[in-house]
Parts: C-alpha cells; sequence; structure tokens
C-alpha cells in the first residue's frame, strides 16, 4: 500500500506539473513580451479582424446549417480564448467585470443559443459588435512598438469608437425596422438610415415611425456627432505620444520633447531613431 501511494502520489505530482508549465505557458503568450508572445497577441487581433468581418457579412443573412456551424466553431474559439484569459488572469474578479470579458460573454452566447431560439434571440446580433472591445485590450503592443500608432493613438482609436457605434446602430436599426427577409438589401438600407441620421442630413426617404424608433433617431444623432466631433479633433489637433511623465503624470507630449513641459522632468521618449512628423 504504501507503494501504490507513492506511485499514485508521483503520478498527482507529474500532472500537477505539467499544468503549471502548461499555465505559464498561456499565461507568457497573453502578457509575455517576447517577440512569441507578441505574434500571438497580433495573430489574436487578425482572429477578431476576421471575426467581425463574419459578423457583419452575415448579419442580415438566414441562419443555415452551415452558419450554424461556423458560429458553433467561432464560439468554441472565442470560448477557448476567453477560458484561456481567466485562467492566467491574477485577479479573476477583476478580469470578470472588465468590459471586453462581458463583451465575449455575450457573444458566445449569441453564437451557441441563436440556432436554438432563432426569432427570441435575434436581438443577440446586435451585440455581437462588442468583440470589437476585446481589440481595444490587444492593442497594447502597437502602442509599445509603433511609433505611428504612438503618433496618432487618438485618431484611431476614435475611429475605431465610430465604426463600432455605426455598425451596432446599423444592427439596431436592422433588427427594429427590417424584416428578416429584408436580407443584404435591408442591411444596406440599415447603415444609410444609419449614416444619413448621425451626419444630421436627415433625406427622410427612409424614417422611424414609432416613439421608440424616434428615441433611437435622436440617440444616433447625438452620440454619433460627438463621435464624429471626437474623430475630426484627434485629425486636426497637433499630434502627441502618449508617455507619462514620472513626476507629474502627465501623458502627452510633443514626439521630440525632451522635458515635460508642466514640470520640466527629464524624459525618454522611444522614437526609434525617428523624430519626423
Amino acid at each position: 500500500m504504501p507503494a501504490l501511494r507513492s506511485v499514485v502520489a508521483g503520478k498527482d505530482g507529474q500532472h500537477v506539473g505539467h499544468m503549471n508549465e502548461l499555465h505559464d505557458t498561456i499565461r507568457l503568450l497573453y502578457n509575455g513580451s517576447s517577440q512569441r508572445a507578441r505574434r500571438f497577441r497580433y495573430g489574436l487581433i487578425v482572429f477578431d479582424t476576421l471575426s467581425i468581418i463574419y459578423f457583419i457579412t452575415t448579419a442580415a443573412l438566414p441562419t443555415t446549417q452551415v452558419l450554424a456551424a461556423l458560429n458553433a466553431a467561432l464560439g468554441l474559439l472565442i470560448l477557448l480564448d476567453l477560458a484561456a484569459r481567466f485562467w492566467t488572469s491574477d485577479n479573476r474578479r477583476r478580469e470578470l467585470t472588465r468590459i471586453y470579458t462581458l463583451a465575449d460573454i455575450i457573444v458566445i452566447a449569441s453564437l451557441f443559443l441563436t440556432p436554438l431560439l432563432i426569432e427570441n434571440l435575434a436581438f443577440l446580433r446586435v451585440l455581437r459588435g462588442l468583440r470589437l472591445i476585446h481589440s481595444y485590450h490587444l492593442l497594447r503592443d502597437l502602442r509599445s512598438e509603433s511609433l505611428f500608432f504612438r503618433r496618432h493613438e487618438d485618431a484611431i482609436l476614435a475611429a475605431v469608437n465610430l465604426f463600432v457605434f455605426i455598425f451596432v446602430s446599423t444592427s439596431i436599426v436592422f433588427v427594429l425596422a427590417f424584416d428578416e427577409q429584408a436580407g443584404i438589401t435591408g442591411y444596406i438600407d440599415a447603415l444609410y438610415f444609419t449614416v444619413a441620421t448621425l451626419t444630421t442630413t436627415g433625406f427622410g426617404d427612409i424614417t422611424m415611425t414609432t416613439p421608440g424608433g424616434k428615441l433611437l433617431s435622436v440617440f444616433i444623432m447625438v452620440v454619433g456627432v460627438a463621435l464624429f466631433l471626437q474623430l475630426a479633433r484627434a485629425i486636426f489637433q497637433p499630434s502627441k505620444i502618449k508617455h507619462k511623465c514620472p513626476e507629474c503624470g502627465l501623458d502627452r507630449h510633443e514626439p521630440d520633447a525632451i522635458h515635460c513641459k508642466h514640470c520640466g522632468e527629464p524624459l525618454k521618449i522611444e522614437t526609434h531613431g525617428s523624430t519626423a512628423a
């Protein structure tokens, strides 16, 4: 019996060792600074981009067996990504409350449940656009490696914010104002209405007649204009690099700054040998 317990304990210890090794490997892929880890995270950005294109192109299509299978496969991949992040997180409670984690949970639910209750869960198609939020977290590599991204970070993120808003608003309009049989034509009309409302052009050929639809139009106008102005401001204002001053905390400086304008503290801004605008 002691020999048997020794063998079992040895196998358990070996299993724990393998699990710890796997945990460390995955954690380094998500949070490490090696070239392998950066390539892995860039791969996740590519995956996010392709999944977003898939969501957009299939938003107005009826659910077939092929689409149901693709949804299940995509949902499984996103679930594995979510499980890996949660398993390797140092603070799982905080990880669970982050916006992009909640977005992933909603996306997974919509992908797995929509084939079962197509009509009741059609509105969840709207929330698939929240998957874009996950890419914000992954773009931290661009901030550390790309001088172009650091200089134009505000404009890039403002453009992404505007794109997310247009996509989500278009999906809401399509679900509320068009029949599922409207297909791609109906989705294009929903996009047309969203952009016309956002820019306050208001051609009037497509309108909302219900109180809820009119309130939605007001929401699109108010929020959309604010996001559009944010993008314009980010594009036309002088470009600055995000670099936190260790003394006063000021986090915006000119690309060639060597001292903080606020407190005079010496700065060491990475420029990769280039300070050209």
